[in-house]
């Protein structure tokens, strides 16, 4: 297989990966809000784990799976990841982001214009960020914390920045962590996939009340971009109180390239192997502890 045809099968896997992932996560942001049929935020993030536990399964083997352009950079900046792929995966995770939220909308159009109507919410007006969070993300999260100024009080651009920015550390560092070949800790075969879902359901279970949880710039941006051409216009693009871009793209980025650094530079080095490959627990110097 040549170079171009592979690329190109790459980044049809990050398309459907990215695809199933929107679909499934963001679907169940859309029966929570709109139907009502999610029970609490635990039901959205496992719904979000198990959709990216899935979307590795299936498309893991062609394109490694990234589905996030965070992770893209994190794995070219500390992994090997060749840069010339980087651009051609992140528009492709965009693209099926894009797709699913289309999808998402022929299906549920009737329910969030009934939503709308039965909550007085005019789209594309101050305070429709309730419906359009369907799509893209804002800060603080519409549904818990509200819409008006003292909502916005409890959570700052700043905050929001800062939230976003560790959630996605966290969610690369523990990425790096179980597809490592040499670590000892992390489950066997292909269960890694299974926790790093897991990782991504712990993390939207903190973060999310204060800025949704995008974790992933093409997750927010490819249904942002929908919400925009839906009716949403300066709710979803820039959003009431702007920062979309710093907040939901510039964080996740920035976040997945520190929590690879830290991985790869404060694990890596005293990560113990046996001589002959396989690798060995680390065990306590005073080994009496049992």
């Amino acid at each position: 297989m040549n170079e171009r045809r592979k690329l190109y099968g790459e980044c049809l896997a990050e398309f459907i990966g990215t695809f199933i992932l929107v679909f499934f996560g963001v679907g169940s942001v859309h029966t929570a809000v709109s139907t009502q049929a999610q029970a609490g935020l635990w039901q959205v993030a496992v719904v979000w784990g198990v959709a990216i536990a899935l979307a590795i399964y299936a498309t893991g083997a062609v394109s490694g799976c990234h589905i996030n352009p965070a992770i893209t950079l994190a794995f070219a900046a500390w992994q090997g990841f060749p840069w010339r792929k980087v651009l051609p995966y992140i528009a492709a995770q965009v693209a099926g982001a894009f797709a699913a939220a289309a999808v998402l909308y022929g299906l549920f159009h009737g329910a969030i214009a009934h939503f709308e109507a039965q909550h007085s919410i005019v789209r594309g007006q101050p305070g429709s960020q309730l419906s359009a969070m369907m799509y893209g993300e804002y800060f603080p999260n519409p549904a818990i914390l509200g819409t008006d100024a003292a909502a916005w009080a409890q959570v700052s651009h700043l905050q929001a920045f800062c939230a976003e920015l560790v959630g996605t550390a966290f969610l690369a560092f523990f990425v790096f962590a179980l597809v490592d070949p040499q670590n000892w800790g992390a489950p066997r075969g292909n269960m890694f996939a299974l926790f790093i879902g897991l990782t991504v359901s712990i993390v939207i279970s903190i973060i999310a009340p204060l800025t949704q949880a995008a974790l992933n710039p093409a997750r927010d941006f490819g249904p942002r971009l929908w919400a925009l051409l839906a009716g949403w216009g300066p709710i979803a693009i820039p959003g009431p109180r702007g920062g979309f871009f710093t907040v939901y793209i510039l964080a996740p980025l920035w976040g997945g390239l520190l929590g690879g650094l830290v991985y790869e530079r404060l694990i890596v080095p005293f990560r113990k192997v046996s001589k002959t490959g396989e690798q060995e627990v680390a065990l306590d110097e005073g080994k009496g502890r049992g």
